[in-house]
């Protein structure tokens, strides 16, 4: 059997502000089109289908679009919700499916597999919708649910003795934080060092092959164990990672390979760093020119409209950071002191730039403009 494994498609989600409907669905037709060049059986989406729990119709549009066409490329599709989903608004349609679409976001349903069989017999595939362990430890009476580790571990419990009974090859689907992923901050919203909900990864021993979801980069945490990430770059941090899915083949005996299926990249995502004047002129940065570009500009002080000015050669501009070379020593002096202290009109005026240009005073020859726009005003009042 081969199976295509995908994740994190985050339908309606923005990038800086832009919206990324029209890149998905591109992104999703070339996935269409994978799908049926490698004669796939089996698609899974291990969650986060939608970015939001309270999607914009155009994001239903685009989810059904691509759910028909890779029943229509020959495969079967099992979905699953993840935490940015809204369990109930992505599986309200379930019963009405195509056959062959299955969208399981029902806590209840774990344990009971989805049977798809082929020329080596069954293959139990075992979708555990995101399970947030506040929401769903009332279902299952006496088990201690206060972790993803615990709730995840009761799921795979069940998964376990439903396959002690039913026998044959067996596939997970999950969207979780598993132990040894690569945490790389931008890459999920919810995800701060520190603070991790990790399950281990022998939780998931057993299955022939595990489908995860939730990190947005690909990452192996064994040959059985995969994260596909995001078919979209969502943020900046993730510019580095590869967009694909991985195609997984079973034999008779369970696991036989996986290869990585790339997908295209619709906009580069680049970040400059430099001068403000040298991102503006340098010929270096041409090829950025069509590219997402997050410029973090190192002048001393900030410079006045960099957003337009970069915008100009740079159209697909998405943020604009200030990250001075040198941080200013700080002399422990408050603005109110300085203020405080100021004797003229002119160290007033020195000590707001001070204040906010971080620490950095008037020039030598920014103050002698000062000292002539004070003493023009004192002249004008004189003659009045």
């Amino acid at each position: 059997m081969r199976i295509l494994h995908t994740s994190d498609w985050h339908i309606g989600r923005s990038f800086h502000g832009h919206s990324t409907l029209a890149a998905l669905r591109g992104v999703l037709d070339v996935l269409v089109v994978q799908v049926r060049e490698h004669r796939v059986d089996v698609v899974v989406v291990a969650g986060d289908v939608f970015d939001s729990a309270a999607p914009a119709a155009a994001c239903y549009a685009v989810l059904t679009d691509a759910l028909a066409a890779l029943s229509d490329a020959g495969a079967q599709v099992i979905v699953t919700s993840g935490n940015h989903d809204s369990a109930a608004r992505l599986g309200f349609q379930a019963a009405l499916l195509r056959q062959g679409i299955h969208v399981v976001t029902d806590p209840l349903a774990v344990g009971v597999p989805i049977t798809i069989d082929d020329a080596d017999g069954p293959v139990r595939f075992y979708p555990i919708p995101f399970l947030e362990p506040a929401l769903v430890r009332h279902l299952w009476e006496g088990a201690e649910l206060r972790s993803q580790h615990q709730t995840i571990a009761h799921a795979m419990g069940l998964i376990r003795d439903d396959l002690a009974v039913r026998g044959g090859r067996s596939v997970v689907i999950s969207h979780c934080f598993a132990a040894g992923v690569d945490a790389t901050p931008g890459v999920e919203r919810e995800i701060r060092q520190g603070t991790l909900d990790v399950v281990p990864l022998s939780v998931f021993d057993g299955p022939d092959y595990v489908a995860l979801g939730h990190i947005h980069g690909r990452q192996r945490l064994s040959d059985r164990v995969r994260y596909a990430g995001a078919p979209l770059h969502y943020s900046f941090g993730e510019a580095d990672k590869p967009r694909g899915s991985w195609l997984v083949d079973l034999d008779a005996d369970g696991f036989a390979d996986a290869q990585w299926l790339d997908l295209p990249v619709p906009r580069r995502l680049v970040t400059l760093r430099g001068p403000l004047d040298d991102l503006l002129d340098d010929p270096a940065h041409a090829a950025a020119e069509d590219a997402w570009v997050c410029a973090q500009y190192t002048d001393a002080t900030p410079q006045p409209d960099p957003m337009r000015r970069l915008l100009a050669r740079f159209p697909f501009c998405a943020t604009v950071v200030h990250t001075p070379l040198q941080q200013r020593a700080d002399d422990g002096r408050t603005y109110a002191d300085r203020v405080r202290a100021a004797r003229s009109d002119a160290e007033l005026i020195d000590a707001f730039l001070t204040h906010v240009r971080d620490g950095e005073a008037a020039s030598e020859r920014e103050a002698a403009i000062i000292r002539d726009v004070i003493g023009e005003r004192s002249l004008a009042e004189a003659s009045a």
